[in-house]
């Protein structure tokens, strides 16, 4: 679990930006809304694949 110390004097938003940056670091935000809602398998799937197609597509249009 991330922790983020706050000293004295620091300011609250600072302390937050810090606590963000160590949650997307982490990948611990993108893991909660991944699980927000079920998806059946067959979707999660068809995602993967069309995830998949996109990267495929652009590494191609890179390559020229």
């Amino acid at each position: 679990m991330p922790s983020v110390k706050v000293r004295t004097g620091e300011p609250i938003d600072k302390a937050l930006r810090a606590l963000k940056k160590k949650l997307d670091k982490e990948g611990i935000m993108k893991a909660a809304k991944a699980h927000r809602f079920y998806d059946k398998p067959s979707v999660k799937s068809r995602a993967k694949s069309k995830a998949a197609l996109k990267y495929k597509v652009k590494k191609t249009q890179r390559a020229r």
